[in-house]
């Protein structure tokens, strides 16, 4: 059994950063691919950032060049840097793993990006 739990959520200005964490326990290894994603209000899920085996790195074009996803597999964690917030970056944050054959989720971390 895998679990997965955000942290690092919260209110920020625009132009402003956060750091988002996952942290995943159970039966998870290095080489699983691991990501993020985000649902605004009214909006479905969509996928923001994904880090795969040997840490390649695939983003939305929505934030390449401001999100920046990583993992740190000694602590099992996977990390969403997230640099010039804008507001429509508000959503709650997912964090998933694949683990063939299945998908697993977090209960998501709210970012909310407002003056």
């Amino acid at each position: 059994q895998v679990q997965l739990v955000e942290s690092g959520g919260g209110l920020v200005q625009p132009g402003g950063s956060l750091r988002l964490s996952c942290a995943a326990s159970g039966s998870i290894f290095s080489n699983n691919a691991m990501g993020w994603y985000r649902q605004a209000p009214g909006k479905e899920r969509e996928l923001v950032a994904v880090i795969i085996s040997g840490g390649s790195t695939n983003y939305a074009d929505s934030v390449k060049g401001r999100f920046t996803i990583s993992r740190d597999n000694a602590k099992n964690t996977v990390y969403l840097q997230m640099n010039s917030l804008k507001p429509e970056d508000t959503a709650v944050y997912y964090c998933n793993a694949y683990i063939p054959p299945r998908m697993y989720w977090g209960k998501g971390t709210l970012v909310t990006v407002s003056s």
